[in-house]
């Protein structure tokens, strides 16, 4: 007879993975915005050197295309990752109330600290 995992207690708390949550979609915001601001500020240099080095006007052209092509594969990887934010503030409220939930002032370090605090008094009891 093959045994089923039970539901168990859970290692961490809602709030914990909430913030874990957040400061992760945050970053990786954040990240999308800086790949697409290098890349228009390569967009800039590689022009510029172009018409400053007096070279022929096409020379690099199948390049810079190709920068295009790759800053708008950021622009729609920007869209899903806003999908996903929609998503996971759905889940949100669906599980914890919202982001309001936690208060402003609340930081993932003191969840983490308040969760281990708890693992530790459940453990001893």
């Amino acid at each position: 007879m093959t045994a089923f995992p039970t539901q168990s207690t859970p290692e961490m708390p809602l709030s914990v993975a909430q913030l874990r949550i957040a400061r992760d979609l945050q970053q990786a915001e954040a990240a999308l915005d800086e790949a697409l601001l290098l890349q228009a500020q390569l967009l800039q240099t590689m022009l510029g050197a172009r018409r400053g080095t007096g070279v022929a006007p096409f020379l690099g052209q199948d390049a810079l295309m190709r920068l295009l092509k790759s800053q708008q594969a950021m622009l729609d990887a920007g869209g899903e990752l806003a999908r996903v934010h929609g998503r996971l503030s759905t889940i949100a409220v669906e599980t914890c109330g919202g982001n309001d939930a936690c208060p402003p002032s609340a930081r993932l370090e003191d969840a983490e600290a308040a969760a281990a605090g708890m693992a530790v008094a459940a453990q001893a009891a």
